[in-house]
């Protein structure tokens, strides 16, 4: 279901007098990204702690399912069923470990090839989002940097984690979302002619079948990553709200699109139920991951020294506690903590959504390295925010819902940890609207890039041939990011 929802409107988008479509575009993305995992053996496996860096507590729950243990043990010893981790992405490792062996060079290549899939997937998403919202100048470059940015491709061709596949579950979701609102359709969208989309909107807008991949969607999102879905209902409303007065007709298939998410987590939770004798919906780890936040010794910076994974009296109190117990118990901890010095709790809440927006320091890479790393880090968010701050003020279709998603999705990391992986979902738009923020500065200011303007010059025998001087600019500007990207993609 997902790969028709992928082609039933990518299939028809193409740029006028143009061989570079965004399926091309996927292909190629997905050649540079397997051919960086092999020129870079981003598939040699670190023999240190048992390969415990390969995947960390997901690896060690696929190692159990693929030897037969169940869903369980995510440190280093046999402590019995777990849910510590959310279940879609060590299933899908599970897999790949039953097939090509256990922490072997085949299943990291297959899982990284996975993920490099996903990442390139990506690429069409993102040109139909800027298409729709922004016209085709802005989708089509907003697909190319996603395809050749090295930053973009990072956590998809060396980080075995489930970062990729919740970018490309949420950018789907997004789309959907489009879809369903009627964003880019002349008829629906008083913005939907404001430039010359390439693709007809004829069949865009609210169905049985569009409502149920919906579900199917946030469902598959839920059981890889559940902090998305403090975003669900936000979305879901919206898309009942673009329907006007229709939107009381769109109640029985939104009731549906629930009913399928509700049966897609309803096993994990029924497990969680019956192996913990608790109430566990997705993971059960938010009260160990808010003491290691908020703890004494917190200062911004997860206390990973105190997390079961490192330390050993940590470890032994896990496994003697149980699972749910120990974390309920850390959660208490925490929340006294809180309670005892809540302009603490605040100033950390702080810190970190620095961290999650500017860069999180490194302190064992080179300081030239991290500051590049950081800078790069920085720049993309201010493109992302500020590109966002211009479609709310220019009242672009779907702006208030971007808007929403950047205030929703990072919340649960203010308040227990921050890091660079984590902002990874909201990568993909930030990339649209940072397109969109250069396209208009050069619009507004005329401001262009008169060598780059010969090398690739405006053909005015066809429309959006050759790339106009605000794409120039964008294209400049990457270039000029590029070596902070190569940097970051060997250094993470």
């Amino acid at each position: 279901m997902i790969s028709r929802y992928l082609q039933i409107d990518l299939r028809q988008t193409r740029v006028r007098n143009s061989n570079w479509g965004p399926w091309r575009l996927f292909w190629l993305a997905l050649a540079i990204r397997l051919t960086c995992i092999g020129l870079f053996h981003f598939y040699n496996l670190h023999p240190r702690e048992d390969h415990f860096g390969f995947g960390y507590e997901m690896g060690r729950v696929a190692r159990a399912l693929a030897t037969g243990r169940g869903f369980a043990d995510p440190f280093h010893g046999n402590t019995g069923p777990t849910a510590w981790v959310a279940p879609l992405f060590p299933l899908i490792l599970g897999s790949i470990f039953k097939v090509f062996g256990v922490y072997s060079k085949l299943s990291a290549a297959a899982i990284l090839s996975f993920d490099s899939l996903l990442n390139a997937l990506i690429v069409p998403l993102l040109w139909e989002t800027g298409e729709r919202c922004f016209g085709t100048p802005v989708g089509r470059w907003s697909a190319w940097i996603w395809a050749l940015y090295p930053a973009a491709m990072q956590y998809a061709v060396k980080w075995v984690w489930e970062m990729t596949l919740t970018a490309f579950l949420f950018q789907l979701a997004l789309v959907l979302a489009l879809r369903m609102g009627r964003v880019g359709d002349a008829a629906g969208d008083a913005h939907g002619s404001h430039e010359a989309l390439s693709v007809s909107r004829g069949a865009d807008g609210p169905s049985w079948g569009r409502w149920l991949g919906f579900g199917l969607v946030w469902g598959l999102l839920a059981l890889s990553n559940p902090s998305s879905l403090l975003f669900l209902p936000v979305c879901g409303i919206w898309i009942l709200a673009r329907s006007g007065g229709q939107w009381v007709r769109q109640l029985p298939q939104a009731f549906c699109a629930g009913l399928l998410f509700l049966a897609l987590i309803a096993p994990w939770t029924i497990r969680n139920q019956s192996v913990f004798h608790a109430f566990v919906p997705f993971r059960s780890n938010f009260g160990a991951e808010l003491y290691l936040g908020n703890g004494p010794g917190a200062d911004g910076f997860l206390m990973e020294y105190n997390h079961p994974n490192m330390s050993m009296v940590q470890y032994q109190l896990y496994a003697q506690m149980g699972e749910v117990s120990y974390t309920a118990w850390r959660g208490r901890l925490a929340s006294q903590i809180i309670r005892a010095d809540l302009p603490r709790f605040l100033r950390l809440c702080l810190i970190r959504a620095k961290f999650y927006w500017f860069g999180v320091p490194n302190a064992t890479s080179h300081p030239i390295v991290d500051a590049g790393r950081v800078l790069n880090y920085g720049l993309t968010s201010c493109a992302g925010l500020l590109g966002l701050a211009l479609a709310l003020r220019q009242r672009r279709p779907a702006s208030g819902l971007f808007a929403a998603a950047f205030l929703l999705l990072p919340v649960v990391y203010y308040i227990v940890t921050a890091g660079a992986r984590f902002r990874h979902p909201l990568e993909p738009l930030m990339t649209v609207l940072g397109v969109c923020l250069f396209q208009q500065a050069e619009l507004r200011l005329g401001f262009t890039f008169p060598g780059l303007r010969r090398l690739w010059p405006v053909n005015q025998s066809g429309p959006l041939v050759q790339p106009a001087p605000a794409e120039a600019m964008i294209v400049e500007s990457v270039a000029a990011m590029a070596t902070c990207g190569l940097s970051t993609l060997r250094t993470r």
